[in-house]
């Protein structure tokens, strides 16, 4: 990985063996934080998907028993909450991409002009060298003719792999793709139960579902798992509550 770049050029300058600071286990970390962060993404995106689908087919529900409208209600709330998800994330991603983007020419610039010296120093003494060794290794950095080794090098200065940029687009559809999986159970679920039974059945269904989803983002965020469980729960019945609520007067008022 790129974080070993600097070894050939300090054991050139330098009469003593360097030891470099063990980093052997720092790639699978950072491929495992990277998956752990898309997966509690997903979480969320699913949690977004069951409560605001739940709270309107409940809502709609309380007001009327028409399976029609329902169905209704419920297409136009996941359509549109998975399409704002979506372009909410692409926004997002998109900015944070420009960013690393900016880092990357930055870097690119600074290995071609090589007067940006003090970056390569600040890394390799973050990195265990001692400050005159860092100084002599970034010198023999910039004056190497391999223009990809030196971009490499102030690339890992700065911090920034070009791997890890993420397609605003796969953003997007992910978070579009966890926000319907999470609203199919309230929608499936409001449809498919008997009337008698079709409100309960889904908050049931709806409550267990965020109990597991928020014990899972507590365990992914190696919080606790009881308060972020609980917190979920809540949120969720209450949502529900509200929206049964206003279907119910509304319903009355329509009767």
């Amino acid at each position: 990985m790129i974080q070993e770049w600097w070894l050939p050029f300090s054991m050139t300058t330098t009469t003593h063996p360097v030891q470099p600071v063990e980093r052997a286990a720092t790639p699978p970390t950072e491929g495992l934080a990277a998956r752990l962060n898309w997966l509690r993404a997903g979480v969320l995106g699913a949690n977004d998907g069951i409560v605001s689908v739940a709270a309107v087919v409940v809502g709609v529900a309380a007001a009327t028993t028409s399976r029609t409208a329902i169905l209704v209600a419920g297409v136009a709330a996941l359509v549109g909450g998975a399409l704002s998800m979506a372009l909410g994330e692409y926004v997002s991603v998109s900015s944070a991409r420009d960013s690393q983007r900016s880092v990357i020419a930055s870097a690119r610039r600074s290995a071609s002009d090589g007067r940006r010296t003090d970056l390569l120093v600040d890394h390799l003494t973050g990195l265990g060298l001692s400050r005159s060794t860092a100084q002599r290794a970034a010198e023999e950095i910039d004056t190497q003719p391999d223009a990809a080794a030196r971009e490499a090098a102030y690339l890992a200065a700065a911090g920034i792999d070009e791997d890890d940029v993420v397609s605003p687009w796969h953003a997007a559809l992910a978070s579009a793709l966890a926000f319907v999986s999470g609203a199919l159970l309230p929608f499936a679920t409001v449809l498919l139960v008997a009337v008698q039974a079709r409100i309960p059945a889904t908050i049931v269904a709806v409550l267990v579902a965020l109990a597991v989803l928020g014990a899972t983002g507590a365990r992914l965020g190696g919080a606790p798992v009881a308060r972020p469980t609980v917190r979920v729960v809540l949120g969720g019945g209450l949502a529900l509550a509200a929206t049964y609520l206003i279907g119910s007067l509304l319903g009355v008022g329509i009767a």
